[in-house]
């Protein structure tokens, strides 16, 4: 019984290590490098920094979502207890999917790990996630906090602007957001800061923000750009930004990413941030978000503020992408015969063991017969139209056509493009099985053995106005995490 009881004690410790005992409130910054391809992967330290104050609970110091392809995991160098931990996805996982990567092509990622700082030495482990959702130590460091080798410079550059557009008190109790703004000039700042309060508002009148609203801070960051806009390789066009942003990112016609992570985080270490929204000044689709690292969305397209919910699904909150028929930049990025890590979609159809099983419908048949083959056939035709109308915005812009021809054809995109979404939308909302829990095949980039757990949700389509009640419940656990 006493061997039973202080085993009980050492367990509940290891899963709640004291903030006080291990850390110091201030921010530890390890940058690295990931290297490889489909095949194989290594990393190499970069430098260790110091600075603020730390954004994250410290309370809730182990991460105990099980969700992202790797976790980092700290470990008291002297006595090996785990005493913090996070889940993550990072570019180079989702370049590893990719063609080239399968073509053995290696590629060198800049990547940053945050973590309070500690008060000794620690062991600074990344594991990775395998196909049979094992965990499995890929790198490994000891890093001593006292180095001299540490930067401990703090923040300062006079270019830099920043706003906070929600203040909801002290970062150890709020969900931290920093807005990093990317593609606006110096006399763009007016919009940058219109921008800002634009989607700060819109944020907070979707659920499960609206009732969250307290629990928030949001910050505005802006280094001005000497170019408007950012890179859009198909156009011809290149633009000289703060953040290096670029469309086509993997290949991809809409992805939007940076692969510039130091300067990112530079920029964004002068707030305190949970999170990151890289906000781009550009009228063109395009977005992308990566679990607990950054998600991107253009500021003046006609889906700007759907771009802006569904992309944060997946930074912060770990959401899956559900929509499949749209082409992405990725292979095999669920493979076969594992669960998918992510709360919102599953290969399981039994109803005693589906994992939003305490949400389902009663009586609902499972999988759900929902109108797929229609849906697929009207949503298919318009995705092969999608590329057409691209295809000649592109080839316009690279040929210098006059303005007005460009115009006329992002017009007559953005308008097709904005009834379709109108008519499958009516689609969804005709079912009968609109507003019920199940389980919908198709999911995740995949049309087959794939599930979701509604008919429509903001992770699914762009005229969806509303998270499902599975996202719903994911996105207040994340909240909860970081607020109490």
């Amino acid at each position: 019984m006493l061997c039973a009881t202080l085993l009980f004690f050492a367990i509940s410790a290891n899963a709640n290590p004291k903030f006080e005992q291990y850390f110091i409130d201030k921010t530890m910054r390890v940058d690295y490098f990931h290297i490889g391809d489909a095949a194989s992967e290594f990393v190499t330290l970069d430098h260790v920094y110091q600075y603020g104050v730390w954004a994250g609970s410290r309370t809730q110091l182990i991460d105990h979502f099980d969700n992202g392809q790797y976790y980092l995991k700290i470990y008291d160098a002297g006595g090996g207890e785990l005493i913090y931990s996070k889940g993550f996805n990072t570019y180079f996982y989702e370049y590893a999917t990719s063609e080239d990567a399968a073509n053995g092509i290696k590629r060198s990622y800049h990547e940053s790990a945050l973590l309070p700082y500690p008060k000794a030495p620690i062991r600074m482990s990344i594991e990775k996630r395998d196909k049979y959702n094992k965990m499995s130590e890929i790198y490994s460091v000891t890093i001593d906090p006292a180095a001299v080798s540490v930067i401990r410079e703090e923040p300062k550059d006079p270019d830099i602007l920043v706003i906070q557009s929600q203040n909801g008190g002290v970062p150890h109790q709020k969900v931290d957001i920093a807005f990093i703004g990317e593609g606006y000039t110096k006399d763009e700042t007016a919009k940058f800061k219109k921008d800002l309060q634009r989607f700060t508002d819109y944020f907070f009148s979707k659920e499960p923000y609206k009732s969250n609203r307290a629990n928030f801070n949001i910050y505005g960051v802006l280094k001005p750009s000497l170019d408007s806009g950012v890179d859009e390789p198909r156009h011809n066009s290149f633009k000289n930004t703060a953040l290096n942003a670029t469309f086509n990112s993997l290949g991809s016609e809409r992805y939007l990413l940076t692969e510039d992570n130091k300067t990112l985080r530079d920029i964004a270490a002068h707030v305190p941030y949970d999170a990151l929204y890289i906000m781009v000044n550009h009228y063109r689709y395009g977005g992308g978000g990566i679990y607990n690292w950054y998600c991107s969305f253009t500021a003046d397209n006609q889906w700007s503020t759907y771009l802006f919910v569904h992309e944060f699904g997946h930074s912060l909150l770990g959401l899956a992408d559900e929509y499949y028929t749209s082409s992405v930049a990725y292979n095999e990025f669920y493979p076969e015969g594992v669960e998918p890590a992510e709360p919102n979609v599953t290969k399981e159809t039994d109803p005693a063991k589906i994992k939003w099983r305490d949400k389902l419908t009663p009586g609902i048949e499972m999988p759900t017969p929902w109108e797929k083959a229609d849906f697929d056939s009207m949503d298919l035709t318009w995705q092969q139209q999608r590329r057409e109308l691209n295809n000649r915005v592109a080839e316009l812009k690279r040929n210098n056509a006059a303005a007005a021809d460009v115009k006329s054809a992002e017009e007559l995109y953005n308008r097709l493009d904005r009834e379709h979404s109108e008519k499958m939308h009516r689609y969804l909302q005709n079912s009968k099985f609109a507003g019920k829990v199940g389980a919908f095949e198709g999911a995740g980039y995949a049309s087959k053995g794939m599930y979701r757990p509604e008919i429509d949700c903001i992770m699914f389509t762009k005229s969806a106005e509303t998270f499902c009640v599975v996202c719903e419940a994911a996105i207040q656990e994340i909240i909860d995490y970081y607020s109490k």
